[in-house]
């Protein structure tokens, strides 16, 4: 017995020698608490009640609120590239657009069609005894009328009528994996994002996967289509010369430590909270998890880190400010700001290992080393 007890002692004493080398999940509550003094350019922060209100009041990004929903001019103007055709009536024979032979004995206007054009890099188209005439930035109707001009001293009371035939400069460009690519012309009414995605052939992934890239003048904003789809303000109207890009790129969380399930988790829903990520994610093992530490890592925008006191002095890289939220599931009101807590795209959600489950891996330890030694000294002192 005394052997069995000194084989005992020096199990646990080379096991305890060799805790830090220990296999765990990941950091303790307590290295990731002790973040904000040891490295200052992450800051740490404590999910309260005032934290919890700030981040839930920050809307997310918009496009209503990057472009606005302005509505198209009543009439589209004519562009660089266009295609237009001319009719010109005169009001009786004998004028410049009259046969010579035939027009001259009848009664009537005469009518005349100028071939299609495409509106040359100055702007400009060429009308028969009008010459150079300046169509781009102009209405039909403001371009009938300065033909009209041009020819009432030559023409016998000559009227205009100017068609677009062929539409390149009122176009929006789609592009994307979540779609067909395609330059889809805008009407007169004036199409939405929906619209346009429509006529360009729908979607080719799921909804809930895809995320638009609207850029205009210089300008880009990202939004969740499912977003669009769920909010009518956001389905705005778009302007010539808009790009939208459809981005296959789901919105997940990662799930890490203690929980039920670690990996990348979808969200399957715009607005997605804490606590629903905590279900998502398999919820707390109650074996291993560490209540009081659970974290939510995330590159904060400085505008948004700005406004948490805790972050004060943490600088940015790239204007963004890492940060470490943390919050402890012991307290019941904890359960209410993670209802209210707003995850984001590519957050980390970690759970910690509580203190005591590396003591029940020293335990299973020194029982593997010592059963084989006690073992064989009973067997010993029996063969004796």
């Amino acid at each position: 017995m005394k052997i069995s007890k000194l084989l005992a002692s020096l199990a646990v004493l080379s096991v305890l020698s060799g805790c830090s080398t220990l296999p765990r999940s990941g950091p303790y509550r307590s290295d990731l608490l002790d973040m904000g003094t040891e490295h200052p350019d992450v800051a740490v922060v404590e999910l309260d009640a005032p934290a919890v209100a700030v981040l839930a009041a920050i809307r997310p990004p918009s496009l209503s609120d990057s472009f606005g929903d302005y509505r198209p001019p009543g009439e589209q103007r004519i562009g660089i590239g266009d295609s237009v055709q001319i009719t010109v009536w005169e009001a009786g024979p004998g004028g410049l657009f009259s046969s010579p032979v035939v027009d001259r004995e009848s009664a009537g206007s005469r009518t005349a069609v100028i071939p299609e054009q495409t509106v040359a890099r100055d702007g400009a188209i060429t009308v028969p005894f009008a010459g150079r005439v300046h169509v781009a930035g102009r209405t039909p109707p403001e371009v009938e009328r300065a033909i009209v001009a041009r020819l009432a001293d030559k023409a016998i009371d000559p009227q205009a009528l100017v068609s677009v035939t062929r539409n390149v400069s009122n176009v929006v460009t789609l592009v994307g994996d979540g779609g067909p690519g395609a330059r889809v012309p805008l009407s007169v009414r004036g199409d939405r994002l929906l619209d346009v995605v429509a006529s360009a052939g729908g979607l080719h992934s799921a909804v809930q996967d895809i995320v638009v890239v609207l850029a205009r003048d210089g300008r880009t904003q990202r939004v969740p289509l499912q977003t669009v789809l769920d909010k009518p303000e956001e389905d705005v109207f778009l302007r010539p010369g808009d790009v939208v890009t459809l981005v296959h790129d789901p919105l997940t969380f990662t799930a890490m430590g203690a929980t039920g399930r670690s990996g990348v988790v979808p969200f399957e829903t715009i607005g997605l909270t804490l606590e629903e990520a905590l279900g998502h994610a398999g919820g707390l093992l109650d074996d291993r998890a560490d209540p009081a530490g659970l974290f939510v890592v995330r590159y904060e925008p400085q505008a948004v880190a700005q406004q948490l006191p805790q972050v004060r002095g943490v600088p940015a890289q790239a204007g963004m400010v890492p940060i470490v939220y943390h919050l402890n599931m012991r307290q019941p009101e904890s359960l209410f700001l993670a209802h209210r807590f707003p995850m984001r795209n590519k957050d980390v959600l970690y759970v910690s290992n509580a203190p005591i489950t590396d003591l029940q891996k020293v335990l299973n330890l020194v029982n593997l080393l010592v059963s084989p030694a006690v073992t064989g000294v009973q067997v010993n002192s029996v063969v004796k």
